[in-house]
């Protein structure tokens, strides 16, 4: 499972021009899903995201975690996180898991971030053309990797 966690200042997602999921200060989460993954990577991946110290202190430093500042999150689903462009220009896709093994995936994603958190996550809709809208703030980018711990 592969994560790109972005600080946000605000961030909202909109399918077919309604917005149907927005924050303010936060992350936005983008998650890539892939056929080998299981609770195990969620749990994981959830915990490191909630208590991620990327958020500032009093004194203008990075040592406060999203559950410090009570903050908002918005997940998305992004099965690109999976290309590859080893060969070619046109990336593959092949690594991407499949809906029937994503969309449950990410669900059990959201509902555990949800727990962790205390509050309501935000979300996409799996599949979808959205359209995602955010203010970076830093910007701060985390790039996680379950099956690599990094």
């Amino acid at each position: 499972m592969k994560a790109v966690v972005q600080r946000v200042y605000k961030a909202s997602v909109s399918v077919e021009g309604k917005v149907i999921s927005s924050i303010e200060t936060g992350v936005l989460i983008l998650l890539g899903i892939t056929d080998d993954d299981s609770t195990d990577d969620i749990q994981w991946l959830v915990r490191k995201i909630a208590n991620l110290r990327i958020f500032n202190d009093a004194h203008g430093v990075m040592n406060c975690s999203l559950l410090d500042v009570n903050g908002e999150a918005i997940v998305v689903s992004q099965f690109t996180l999976y290309a590859s462009t080893k060969k070619g220009n046109r990336p593959s896709y092949i690594k991407a898991a499949k809906p029937d093994v994503a969309v449950p995936l990410y669900e059990a994603f959201v509902l555990e971030l949800e727990k962790e958190l205390g509050r309501k996550v935000g979300t996409g809709v799996f599949g979808a053309d959205m359209k995602v809208d955010l203010t970076n703030d830093g910007p701060v980018t985390i790039i996680m990797d379950s099956k690599n711990k990094e």
